[in-house]
């Protein structure tokens, strides 16, 4: 049994064997496998650089040749440099060439890189060792013995990772081909040649017209460069910023929001500092004010965005800037020429004098109506089949009565004539027929009247600045018709309730009319310049002793009796026998004509009526008194021409003749008697010529000055020219978004509620509007080439 045993022994031991040299075997083999296919793919790229370098050396030659034949005007003046150049450039590219090009390139890196004559093991060699040791020790492997092994291959693999130079420092050292590649590169580089080439291409007329056309194709803003975004900390602290009135309002002290700003704020400020000190910056140092420095970070993120800033929750004004730097003002008024009301004829004088300083572009902006609405408007059946001959006809007379070209744009917007309210009522949303390029500043004339049954943008939403001149005192009308009270006490307030919503400022040119919101009271209409003339040419009559007039008084207005007829018609009937012998002409036509030339027949006054007129029209020169005894009169136009004329004016004591009551031709009455005792005295003596002063004061340019000043558009216009200014100077514009006021919030809600209001028809019929007003007619979309309402304004059901 001993035997036996010691007979199987040596077979066990050769299995054993034969185990450890197949897994040694298989070990070699997956790292002879791997090698190889890291020898093809070092070979591969061995390969595309030579073709890369080939290419290289291909193109440069194409290059050199094209150099050689190059002409350009600043280069043909100079061949023999060009010809030096390439003679000393064709030397140095051979000895480039030979550097990387020659044939034995590739070898020579795989002799470099590749280990493979150091990596053949003969396995039938180690296969005969481990069987001879085995066999010489009876079979049996020691520890020892395997620890040889081990050892032996380790210093085999020794040998072959040094070969390999996969690790280590040596594995930074560079391919001598790409060491003299990059030395040839250098000295190419620094070569004089390479000026040579390119000091007179540089210099050539052609390469800086180029040069000026990809400047002026390709413009790169500068503000996106090295700007990063927002983070979540710039976002609160701006957020906590901007909610300081709110959180104040919580009991929140600003101190507090102001330490949180800054807390939010400082990390991102460290990160910037080192930036900045970094690349040698030291503006962002300079600031000391964390919320300036909030500011600049914001507005430097939205231009390099290119975002700019339409409004937010609250607001959705625009700054708009012009193409030449100029403001824009848009007048819109209720009434157009030929109809001679002082809605048509005030506003056209202001559109004019406001244009003639050409600080700021103007647009006025007067309703269109229909053909069949103008036969009951304009007076001497004068009919305009479009807005062009409408036009046309506006600035023929102004520029008769100005003396000058008034440089500003005539539009219109659809109305319709009411025969109750006898006045035009916009149609649609009349801020629409202002473009958003234009709209800037806009001067609403008679604010409430435009606004009554508005149905669209707000006003102060679309423009900069907004300010409303009242005209009339429509309480004053409205109290003559049945229920005028109640009908007064609900216009009052809904006047106010429009002019708080849609104007930043209000301005009333007397006390005649209603106290509103953000108003204050100033005349802002001066006189019409041939007026002024008419009275000069009277001052000088009277010095060189000739009668300047020859007619005694008269009266001129609409022919409706809200214009002073029912007064006028009491105080004669009442005092006829004391002015007995006095005789007045009245001018003037209007749909109460029949009614007021019947009561004066029915009292047999000495008046006569004749057909209205231009009161600058030559028959109206030799009359000496005009007569105004009107109480509902805001302003009365006819009044300052008739003073500018050098007339004697008779008129009531009341709100709306306090500013003619510095004027000494000006005389004014309390009662009935005193009536009767200023005309006598009128007729008895002869009107005192105008001072120097006086003429300015009743000037459209002294007017002018006056309502740039009273409605804050100086201080609108300074403002932004110093921002601009402000803006060029530090090459950036911040625009402020704040959290709007508690006034402001009201001011919002009234106008969205109105705007939903007068959306409803029904409710729009109930307060007394023209049916179909909400938007324009197809007659409208006719004459003013206009897109239908449902194309403009689509609405979308389900």
């Amino acid at each position: 049994m001993m035997n036996m045993g010691a007979e199987t022994r040596p077979s066990s031991s050769a299995v054993t064997a034969e185990k450890a040299f197949s897994f040694i075997s298989k070990g070699w083999r997956e790292v002879r496998d791997s090698a190889d296919a890291d020898f093809q793919l070092m070979r591969a790229r061995a390969n595309s650089f030579k073709n890369l370098a080939t290419s290289f050396d291909r193109e440069l030659e194409n290059f050199i040749h094209s150099a050689s034949t190059f002409s350009v005007p600043a280069i043909r003046s100079s061949p023999p440099t060009e010809i030096e150049f390439v003679k000393r450039l064709r030397p140095k590219l051979s000895e480039f060439r030979r550097a990387y090009s020659s044939p034995d390139f590739s070898r020579k890196v795989l002799e470099k890189w590749s280990p493979r004559s150091r990596i053949r093991i003969d396995l039938s060699a180690i296969k005969n060792a481990i069987v001879s040791e085995v066999e010489d020790k009876g079979g049996i492997v020691e520890f020892g013995d395997w620890e040889r092994i081990r050892r032996g291959r380790q210093v085999r693999f020794k040998e072959f990772r040094w070969e390999w130079k996969g690790e280590g420092e040596e594995n930074q050292k560079e391919w001598e081909p790409i060491k003299a590649l990059k030395t040839r590169l250098k000295e190419f580089e620094h070569k004089n040649s390479s000026s040579e080439i390119f000091s007179n291409f540089k210099n050539s007329e052609f390469v800086e017209k180029v040069k000026s056309s990809l400047k002026a194709i390709c413009k790169e803003p500068q503000e996106s460069k090295d700007v990063l975004p927002l983070d979540v900390p710039e976002l609160l602290a701006y957020l906590v910023k901007q909610s300081g009135p709110f959180l104040d309002q919580l009991g929140f002290r600003r101190d507090m929001c102001d330490k949180i700003v800054e807390s939010l704020c400082s990390k991102r400020k460290n990160q910037f500092l080192l930036h900045s000190l970094s690349s040698g910056d030291t503006s962002f140092v300079e600031h000391e004010n964390i919320n300036d420095e909030l500011d600049s970070r914001i507005a430097s993120v939205l231009r390099c965005t290119g975002h700019r800033y339409e409004g937010g929750l609250w607001t959705d004004s625009v700054k708009n800037d012009s193409e030449d730097g100029k403001r824009h003002v848009a007048i819109v008024t209720t009434a157009s020429l030929p109809w001679m009301t002082g809605t048509a004829v005030n506003p056209l004088f202001r559109a004019a004098y406001l244009a003639k300083s050409a600080k700021q572009n103007v647009t006025l902006l007067v309703p269109w109506i229909c053909k069949s609405d103008q036969e009951l408007v304009y007076p001497n059946n004068l009919i305009f089949s479009s807005p062009e001959e409408q036009e046309s006809y506006i600035r023929n007379w102004l520029e008769e009565r100005v003396g000058f070209k008034a440089e500003f744009k005539i539009s219109f917007y659809p109305g319709k004539f009411s025969k109750e309210r006898r006045s035009i009522i916009p149609t649609g949303d009349t801020s629409q027929f202002i473009s958003s390029k234009e709209a800037d500043i806009a001067i609403l004339e008679e604010p409430e009247h435009l606004n009554w049954y508005h149905h669209g943008k707000r006003w102060t939403d679309k423009f900069n600045h907004v300010v409303g001149v009242v005209h009339t005192n429509y309480l004053e009308y409205i109290k003559r018709e049945k229920y005028g009270a109640f009908q007064a006490f609900l216009v009052k307030h809904i006047n106010n309730w429009v002019a708080r919503a849609y104007c930043h400022k209000v301005l009333r040119l007397s006390a005649a009319t209603q106290d509103m919101p953000k108003s204050v009271i100033c005349n802002v209409h001066g006189v019409n310049p041939r007026f002024l003339e008419v009275g000069e040419k009277v001052a000088a009559e009277r010095q060189l002793g000739h009668q300047a007039f020859s007619k005694g008084a008269y009266f001129l207005g609409k022919m409706v009796w809200a214009k002073g007829y029912r007064e006028l018609i009491d105080l004669l009937a009442k005092h006829k026998n004391d002015l007995e012998g006095f005789k007045l002409d009245v001018f003037g036509n209007g749909e109460d004509a029949h009614e007021v030339q019947s009561a004066a027949k029915q009292f047999d006054l000495n008046v006569n009526f004749l057909k209205g007129r231009d009161h600058a029209d030559d028959s109206l020169h030799g009359y000496k008194v005009f007569i105004n005894p009107s109480v509902s009169d805001v302003l009365c136009t006819a009044t300052a021409e008739a003073l500018a004329m050098g007339k004697f004016v008779i008129c009531a004591d009341l709100p709306s003749n306090e500013f003619f009551r510095s004027f000494p031709n000006c005389l004014t009455y309390k009662t009935s008697e005193d009536f009767v005792a200023r005309v006598k005295e009128a007729l008895a003596n002869e009107p005192q010529p105008l001072t120097p002063e006086q003429i300015y004061n009743l000037s459209w340019e002294a007017a002018t000055q006056r309502f740039i000043e009273s409605s804050d558009l100086d201080k609108v216009l300074s403002y932004s020219k110093g921002v601009a200014e402000s803006s060029k100077a530090n090459g950036k514009h911040i625009k402020a978004v704040s959290v709007p006021s508690l006034m402001e919030m009201v001011d919002g809600g009234l106008a969205f509620a109105h705007y939903c209001l007068t959306g409803n028809e029904i409710l729009r019929l109930c307060t007394g509007a023209i049916p179909g007003t909400r938007n324009y007619n197809k007659q409208h979309c006719k004459d003013l080439h206009l897109l239908p309402p449902q194309v403009e304004n689509p609405i979308y059901g389900w």
